[in-house]
């Protein structure tokens, strides 16, 4: 289901020395079944933005819609919403606290009154999808990788069968095999499940990727908001507002520069690598 922002402004603590506009008047959609990158500098908002999405933080001005209905309207359930809107927050081990691993999993599905035999199946089926081992299923959260926590945390969610994802630096502190691992299993639930996901990240390279759209934050506004490509054409831009394209689209503006007759917007290692291939009469 999709979820609608209209005219959304949030302000920290309203009324005292320290307020702060976090969101400025944000509009935006998220269509069913997208995979949506959120980027921007610290404090520009994207955090602020994300927890907006499952009721965490409530709207100081404006309206949310899922699935076509008001979050904010008299009797609207933010349970039901939460179960539908999952969001995993970027320190996995605030979200775990249980005694072993499965039973953390299994929480989330427990509270939603669900017959035991279903709980125990959606736990086990969550953390097949994100590739952890049965082998640690009975250990404690703590005492698993960084990387391992990160997909206990994102299992957890998935047992809740979300239709939304989000995702909040998911990869932060992990190497770049951690990286990728859990990044091509996000994906993969993507694709085969379908469902909406929203990555928040520091990392220009992932979002150029695996996401199909970009919304980039600056000082509470969305400062641009197209596919990765387009978005990166304007990496002057968004080096003004402390952001970067990811390093090849630097490298083919240069090559460019030096007679290379390349695309210099692509954005990904393989796009760049078919593109020069195609430009020095190699491409078989």
């Amino acid at each position: 289901m999709s979820i609608k922002l209209e005219h959304v402004s949030y302000i920290y603590s309203q009324g005292t020395a320290y307020q702060k506009r976090a969101l400025d008047d944000v509009s935006l959609e998220i269509p069913d079944g997208q995979f949506v990158g959120v980027i921007g500098h610290t404090g520009s908002g994207k955090s602020t933005l994300i927890q907006h999405l499952n009721g965490l933080i409530r709207a100081t001005d404006g309206k949310i819609y899922f699935g076509g209905e008001n979050i904010y309207a008299e009797g609207y359930s933010m349970k039901k919403l939460r179960s539908k809107v999952g969001l995993v927050f970027q320190y996995p081990e605030y979200q775990l606290f249980e005694v072993d691993v499965f039973s953390d999993v299994c929480f989330g599905p427990k509270n939603l009154g669900l017959p035991k035999e279903e709980v125990e199946q959606r736990a086990y089926e969550a953390l097949q999808q994100v590739g952890l081992k049965e082998k640690h299923y009975k250990k404690s959260p703590f005492e698993l990788s960084g990387g391992q926590k990160r997909r206990v945390a994102i299992a957890g969610i998935l047992a809740m069968q979300p239709d939304v994802l989000i995702l909040d630096e998911p990869t932060a502190g992990l190497d770049p095999k951690g990286r990728d691992d859990i990044l091509d299993q996000i994906a993969l639930l993507h694709k085969e499940r379908g469902i909406t996901v929203v990555l928040v990240s520091h990392s220009m390279e992932d979002v150029a990727k695996y996401v199909e759209r970009i919304i980039v934050m600056d000082e509470g506004k969305v400062r641009y908001d197209d596919t990765p490509r387009n978005v990166f054409e304007y990496y002057k831009e968004l080096e003004e507002i402390g952001l970067a394209a990811p390093q090849v689209t630097y490298l083919m503006h240069e090559l460019k520069r030096r007679g290379l007759d390349v695309n210099p917007s692509v954005t990904t290692v393989e796009e760049a690598k078919r593109a020069i291939l195609a430009a020095t009469g190699e491409a078989r």
